[in-house]
């Protein structure tokens, strides 16, 4: 992630090398995406059974300024097209990044209904819901806690989908 974020930092930068707008722009991108990475190895070493509010942290740098590096990076190819980005590749990239919010939208609400259901109740012997591993289709919560999982696998796969845009443009 770290080295696809950098290279598209520097083709932009040698594209369009003399506005100075779209470089303070790109420059932001930069960071947001490096941010979004660093999010990415926390969730990746704090798992959510162990250090809860930890992983939701890596997934607030990862999703939601990553979300923000997509909205920068479809705005830069607003910019560049038609003479250095083409109409379908800004096409691409503006479906991926409202199914990415999309999917921040339905995993937000979800995760809230979860919360909510989880303060109301806690688990039939006191389990930590939040932090439970192995879910019966019976039990409280499974419901939005199924609904929560596929948001964010959806969200991931947006992330995933965005960066595959790039191909065209590394050529």
């Amino acid at each position: 992630g770290v080295a696809t974020v950098y290279i598209r930092y520097k083709q932009v930068c040698a594209l369009d090398p003399g506005t100075s707008r779209l470089l303070r722009i790109n420059r932001i991108g930069l960071s947001l995406g490096w941010m979004s990475c660093f999010g990415l190895c926390v969730i990746a070493n704090f798992q959510k059974c162990i250090l809860y509010s930890i992983h939701v942290l890596g997934a607030c740098l990862t999703f939601g300024v990553g979300a923000l590096y997509l909205l920068l990076q479809t705005f830069l190819s607003f910019r560049m097209q038609p003479e250095l980005q083409s109409k379908s590749v800004l096409w691409a990239r503006l479906a991926v990044c409202l199914w990415c919010c999309s999917s921040i939208g339905s995993t937000i609400l979800s995760l809230e209904l979860f919360v909510s259901s989880v303060l109301l109740s806690s688990g039939p012997d006191g389990t930590n819901l939040v932090q439970k591993l192995h879910w019966d289709p019976r039990e409280r919560g499974y419901t939005l806690h199924i609904i929560s999982t596929v948001s964010e696998w959806s969200l991931a796969f947006s992330f995933l989908s965005f960066f595959l845009t790039y191909i065209r443009d590394f050529q």
